[in-house]
């Protein structure tokens, strides 16, 4: 058995990422208005992330794609320095194993070395494991959404301060 590659996300990935982005979130909401399964971005992540301050990484195994997150600015904020943590999914072959922690890691990293100060996340209340590897990593509940990711459909909002840790 191959062990998990996490690499850049590269164009003959896109089907399998808007694939997993939907059946992720279909275990946990019902519909895709509101949610990241209706980003437009979904039709070419490559291309959306290719930008500055943008990157999106991919975990292969077993020469598919199982895991996925990326991070950009914050949409609508403003802020320089606010980046969004995106699309963080994993198929439930890859659950367990600490892989999320691993891809939190490069993610952190890279929004610190592209100098965003803060990253920012939506979620959904009953995606408590998500939640739990946030608070790990330095995550804290805010009361109020932050600019404009058109995922109303997320009421969790969390952010994390890196010069704060």
């Amino acid at each position: 058995m191959s062990k998990p590659l996490i690499r850049p996300i590269q164009p003959e990935d896109n089907a399998a990422v808007r694939q997993l982005v939907k059946e992720v979130l279909a275990e946990f909401v019902e519909g895709t208005d509101g949610y990241a399964s209706s980003d437009p971005e979904l039709e070419d992540m490559h291309a959306a992330y290719s930008a500055p301050g943008h990157l999106y990484f991919v975990i292969e195994h077993e020469s598919q794609v199982r895991g996925i997150a990326g991070i950009a600015p914050l949409a609508g904020c403003g802020d320089k320095q606010v980046a969004e943590l995106r699309k963080m999914y994993f198929h439930t072959s890859l659950r367990g194993q600490g892989l999320a922690h691993v891809l939190m890691k490069r993610c952190l990293d890279c929004a610190q070395e592209m100098g965003y100060r803060y990253v920012y996340l939506e979620t959904l209340p009953h995606m408590n494991a998500a939640q739990s590897l946030y608070k790990k990593h330095g995550f804290k509940n805010i009361p109020e959404r932050m600019g404009d990711t058109g995922h109303h459909g997320c009421p969790v909002f969390m952010l994390l301060d890196m010069e704060a840790e």
